[in-house]
């Protein structure tokens, strides 16, 4: 890679997306463990949610890279178009190599870049805006972003992992950032937080180094642990806030932001931040019911859909938001 000339703007070109076809219904999962669709609905809005095909070896990279192919046609571009691929995962296929380099072999992108980066659900946030400032500082004229998770497999489906198998699904975003001289389009403002005090309250214990504790089953310890008080609270609080600093950054008030992309957690959460920034459903979009909690997955996944639904449009202000495990959190305000 050479050195190149500053750009003036980094615009958004492509998007696409990819959800497994498999789907698992309320109904189906009071077959497996003791709960109700009254029950899931209520607390979560979650209808129901997709499962990535069980038997494929390389679940999160195949799944990742059928959404930046999607992505690439959206963009009128070819593989070798790219300089670099990002992609945000908590559930690689395996601990090495990165799916980031998978992908880019399943695609036929020679021998760019590529690097995973693990925020959890926040993963997609924190990675669009670092790739901004690759393509900002010269370094790079286009970069993909993909979000990718399939964490069902990390879901035990019985009564006593219920409170954890009921919010996700796999699923899989992308978009292409491409430098332009158009000096209105990029990022606006954006912030990044973590508090690891906060690790155990959802986190896998094993597939790494970290010496694991012992567990009541030691099949759950590639399990999901979730403590759902803790992060429901942690998620209530710091969701609005995130949004507050990010539009103080940006001097903006929240009418003036065309778009929240907003992560899919639970409906409550969204729901409530539509009343409380004074938000019509058009501009925060809610997809969990379709689709569940989708991790990394879940903002490309919605602004994929808004794209298709011909509500994106330039000029306008899109905000990217999303918390979860480590414990983090942020936002991506952009310019389209």
């Amino acid at each position: 890679m050479t050195t190149r000339s500053r750009p003036a703007g980094v615009q958004i070109v492509g998007s696409g997306s990819a959800l497994p076809e498999r789907r698992l219904t309320n109904a189906d999962l009071e077959k497996l463990m003791d709960t109700s669709d009254e029950w899931i609905v209520q607390r979560t809005g979650i209808h129901e949610r997709r499962l990535h095909d069980k038997n494929d070896p390389y679940p999160t990279s195949s799944l990742g890279a059928k959404a930046l192919r999607a992505a690439l046609d959206d963009a009128g571009m070819a593989p070798t178009d790219l300089g670099l691929i990002l992609c945000a995962t908590m559930t690689p296929d395996s601990p090495t190599p990165a799916v980031s380099c998978r992908i880019a072999a399943q695609l036929g992108c020679g021998t760019i870049g590529a690097m995973d980066i693990n925020a959890a659900c926040s993963g997609f946030v924190f990675t669009i805006s670092l790739a901004h400032e690759l393509i900002a500082g010269g370094l790079y004229d286009s970069v993909a972003v993909v979000g990718v998770d399939t964490v069902t497999r990390h879901c035990d489906y019985s009564t006593f992992g219920r409170g954890a198998a009921i919010l996700f699904g796999d699923a899989a975003g992308a978009l292409i950032l491409r430098k332009t001289d158009d000096p209105a389009p990029g990022l606006i403002a954006q912030a990044m937080h973590s508090d690891g005090d906060g690790a155990r309250a959802l986190y896998i214990p094993s597939g790494m180094s970290q010496i694991v504790d012992a567990q009541p089953d030691e099949r759950m310890n590639d399990k999901i642990q979730m403590n759902g008080q803790k992060v429901f609270k942690f998620a209530v609080s710091k969701f609005p806030e995130v949004i507050e600093e990010t539009l103080a950054l940006a001097g903006l008030a929240p009418p003036e932001v065309d778009h929240y992309v907003c992560h899919q957690a639970n409906a409550r959460i969204l729901e409530a931040a539509r009343e409380r920034f004074g938000l019509p459903e058009s501009k925060l979009r809610v997809n969990i019911h379709r689709v569940g909690n989708t991790v990394a997955g879940s903002c490309p996944l919605v602004f994929d859909e808004l794209k298709k639904d011909g509500q994106i449009k330039p000029g306008q202000k899109v905000m990217f938001i999303a918390f979860g495990a480590g414990l983090t959190w942020g936002a991506s305000l952009w310019q389209l």
